[in-house]
């Protein structure tokens, strides 16, 4: 089974039936808090930033109120997570510019979204996607390998170009769940240093098995 149409028939029937309602575990209620805490989780587990975003949105429960904070004081909420400093810069000026040019509301689009600092497209598509309900592949380092070892894409040397190459191959009713399923495939079974191909669903269609 070698060509990549077969390949996704085979990956949407495997998890359609056994992870159907699969979805984020990052933490959040609303557009902001989704956009806050997948900008923190660049390079950083979902579980570490699921320990630090609660008492941030306590404090800072919307766009103004994050807006008002120092990078010094954004900084002692998110310490412990991947790069911090740079990562309270990012979340103080994307909170300035909510309110200076979108009227404190997270944007719906990419163009808006990819506009505020800190932001950029995997980050923008997971808002996208999972905030606005709109179709989008966000790409992050999971879904990426994942995509190469299983043979999904060719010539895709990018995430953009990863991204393009799924979104053209997945049935767009199904393209959102697709990231979480190959995000949480690379997360808990085809890791970077030693993926489980014992336990794999997927081998009969794997190019690196």
């Amino acid at each position: 089974m070698k060509k990549r149409k077969d390949k996704i028939k085979f990956i949407v029937d495997y998890f359609e039936e056994h992870q159907p309602n699969v979805h984020s575990e990052l933490q959040y209620t609303s557009a902001y808090q989704l956009l806050v805490a997948t900008m923190l989780a660049a390079q950083c587990t979902d579980k570490r930033v699921n320990m630090v975003t609660p008492a941030l949105f306590d404090t800072y429960p919307t766009p103004a109120a994050l807006s008002q904070a120092t990078e010094d004081e954004i900084l002692t909420f998110i310490k412990s997570v991947s790069y911090p400093n740079s990562k309270s810069a990012h979340l103080s000026a994307m909170a300035k510019m909510l309110m200076a040019e979108f009227g404190g509301e997270v944007p719906d689009t990419m163009e808006g979204l990819t506009r505020l600092p800190g932001v950029g497209r995997k980050t923008a598509n997971v808002v996208l996607a999972f905030a606005f309900g709109q179709t989008a592949m966000p790409v992050d380092t999971h879904v990426f390998r994942v995509a190469h070892r299983l043979g999904l894409v060719k010539d895709a040397h990018t995430p953009d170009a990863v991204e393009k190459q799924l979104v053209a191959q997945f049935p767009r009713e199904v393209l959102s769940k697709a990231h979480h399923w190959l995000l949480l495939h690379g997360r808990y079974i085809c890791m970077a240093r030693k993926p489980h191909c014992e336990t794999c669903p997927l081998t009969a269609i794997c190019d690196s098995f």
